[in-house]
C-alpha cells in the first residue's frame, strides 16, 4: 500500500483512539486495585466516574481552560487585520470555519490551537510571533494550527491530557493512603499484602506510563500538522523559516505550563535540548532540527 498523507492520518487517529483507551484501562485498573486493597468497590465506581466526568470537562471546556491558563485575549479584526486577513486566507484554503482569534502577551515567537471541533476552534499566538516574523513565516505557523484543527488533534490530545492528570492525581492519592492508612482486610495478610505492594508499584508506574503516552502522541502529531500545513500553503519554507528563528529564539513565556505546553507549536518551556535518549523520551515535542529537515527533504 502507497503511504501518503491522509494514510498517516487515518493511521495516527487509530492509534490514538488506542492510546486513550491504554489510558482509561490504566485508570480503571488503577481503581480495581485500591477497591481489592480496600475491601470496597466504591472505588472503582468512583474512579470510573471520575474518568467519565473527566472526559466531559475535557470536551466541552478545554478551549477555555487552556486559553485562560495562556493568559490569551480575544481580538478582533480591527486590532488585528494582518492576523484575520492571513487566518481567513487560509481557512478559505482549507474548507474551515474562521477560528476565534487570541493574543498571548510575550515576546517568544509560539502559538497554539484549541477547541472540541472545526466549528469550535480558536487560535492563540504570541506577541513575539506577530511582531517578529515575516508574512510567509506567519502563515507557515498558522497553517500548522490550522492544520491541528482540521485533523481534530487539539480534542484528542486533550483528552489524553485530562486522563494522564486523573491518573497521577489518583496515583498520588492512592500512594499515600497505601503508605499510611493501612488495608482493608486482616483475614488473609500474605494475600492482602502483595495486593497492597502490587497497587504501590501501579501507582508509582501508572503516571509514568500516562505521560509517555502523552508525550508520544504530542510529538507524532507535529510531525503531521507540519506536513499537513506544508500541503495547505504549498511552500514548506515558510514553516521551516519559522521554525529556525523559534529555534534561536531565548524569550521566556511568563504564562507558560507544563499542562499546556504539549499543545504549542514547539515547548514553551525552554531548556528541553538534551538529546540522550532518556531527554528525548520526555520531550513534548519533537528536535526542531528534524522537523525542519522534514520540511525541506533533508536526511
Amino acid at each position: 500500500m502507497v503511504q501518503n498523507l491522509y494514510t498517516h492520518q487515518d493511521e495516527n487517529v487509530r492509534k490514538t483512539w488506542f492510546l486513550m483507551s491504554v489510558i482509561g484501562m490504566l485508570l480503571i485498573g488503577l481503581g480495581f486495585l485500591f477497591s481489592r486493597v480496600y475491601g470496597n468497590p466504591v472505588i472503582l465506581y468512583v474512579v470510573a466516574a471520575v474518568s467519565v466526568g473527566g472526559n466531559i470537562i475535557a470536551f466541552w471546556h478545554s478551549d477555555k481552560i487552556a486559553l485562560a491558563l495562556s493568559g490569551a485575549r480575544s481580538v478582533s479584526r480591527d486590532e488585528q487585520v494582518r492576523l484575520y486577513r492571513i487566518v481567513e486566507n487560509l481557512c478559505i484554503t482549507a474548507g474551515l470555519p474562521m477560528p476565534r482569534l487570541f493574543v498571548i502577551p510575550g515576546a517568544q515567537i509560539n502559538a497554539f490551537a484549541t477547541g472540541r471541533d472545526a466549528r469550535h476552534a480558536a487560535i492563540a499566538v504570541t506577541d513575539g510571533a506577530l511582531d517578529r516574523l515575516d508574512d510567509n513565516e506567519l502563515v507557515g505557523v498558522l497553517a500548522h494550527e490550522l492544520s491541528h484543527i482540521g485533523n481534530r488533534d487539539i480534542l484528542l490530545s486533550t483528552v489524553v491530557v485530562v486522563l494522564a492528570g486523573v491518573i497521577a492525581l489518583l496515583s498520588d492519592m492512592f500512594l499515600h493512603a497505601s503508605m499510611w492508612g493501612g488495608r482493608g482486610h486482616d483475614d488473609d495478610r500474605d494475600r492482602g499484602g502483595l495486593v497492597v505492594i502490587v497497587a504501590i508499584i501501579a501507582s508509582l508506574l501508572a503516571p509514568l506510563a500516562a505521560t509517555l503516552i502523552q508525550l508520544a502522541v504530542s510529538r507524532k502529531r507535529e510531525f503531521l500538522a507540519d506536513a499537513s500545513g506544508a500541503l495547505l500553503t504549498r511552500y514548506p519554507e515558510g514553516l521551516a523559516s519559522a521554525l529556525e528563528k523559534i529555534a534561536g529564539d531565548g524569550a521566556p513565556l511568563r504564562s507558560a505550563h507544563t499542562a499546556t505546553a504539549h499543545l504549542f507549536i514547539t515547548n514553551p518551556l525552554k531548556g528541553q535540548r538534551g538529546m540522550h535518549w532518556v531527554s528525548r523520551l520526555f520531550m513534548t515535542h519533537p528536535p526542531i532540527e528534524e522537523r525542519i529537515r522534514a520540511l525541506r527533504g533533508e536526511r
